[in-house]
């Protein structure tokens, strides 16, 4: 019989783990499924109207759930070096609160990284938004050796404004937008290593291999 080996042999980002303070960010696993449905389920804007509501949550709940299943089950299948994304789950006190997705195209050549999030509303206001944000481009910066770091918002989402800007990002002009749904004007902001505001908290980051490296063209 052949003996069994974890899934991170088989996947590497299944042993990425990173923590920082009392939050911990890894890619979700099957396991971890159950409980990313229950809580895409729940509220994450307080205005389901705005115009920064994400595509896919304007859905049913249980298109929403069903979507973004297949969504994550399609990001492994479709992570190389030449693009890829990785969606980081973030756990506090043991509990699924948010995502915080890092994504790179031709990541060898080009050194860097774009990135998206989101947090359930009752999650709001204690600072998780700015702090997975920092463990994310810590990663980025000193693990990958990412020299950009990109990102998006809609005009008028204030709060993301605002975590871009305690992270040390400039505004970097603007863009239409190219996500699902009507298109919207967003502001573009651009971090480099010299610029970023790291947290007070120490980061850590376990289970980053060399074959994790190679598949993320690192």
């Amino acid at each position: 019989m052949t003996a069994f080996r974890p899934l991170a042999t088989l996947h590497p980002p299944f042993g990425l783990v990173i923590t920082a303070g009392d939050l911990t960010l890894r890619p979700l696993a099957d396991a971890d499924l159950p409980e990313y449905a229950a809580l895409i389920r729940r509220p994450i804007f307080a205005d389901p109207d705005s115009p920064h509501v994400f595509a896919w949550y304007r859905n049913d709940p249980a298109t929403r759930v069903r979507e973004a299943l297949r969504f994550q089950w399609r990001l492994r299948t479709d992570l190389t070096a030449e693009q890829w994304t990785m969606p980081l789950g973030i756990w506090t006190d043991g509990r699924l609160i948010g995502c915080q997705d890092i994504a790179a195209h031709r990541f060898a050549e080009r050194r860097t990284v774009t990135s998206g999030s989101w947090l359930t509303r009752d999650a709001h206001g204690a600072g998780y938004g700015t702090l997975m944000r920092q463990a994310m481009l810590t990663f980025a910066f000193d693990h990958l050796g990412a020299q950009r770091a990109e990102s998006a918002a809609v005009m008028g989402n204030d709060a993301s404004f605002a975590v871009s800007r305690r992270c040390g990002y400039a505004d970097n002009g603007t863009q239409m937008s190219t996500e699902p749904g009507p298109a919207v004007l967003q502001q573009r902001f651009l971090l480099t290593p010299e610029r970023f505001r790291r947290p007070e908290v120490p980061v850590e980051v376990e289970g980053l291999t060399a074959e994790l490296l190679e598949l993320l063209g690192a």
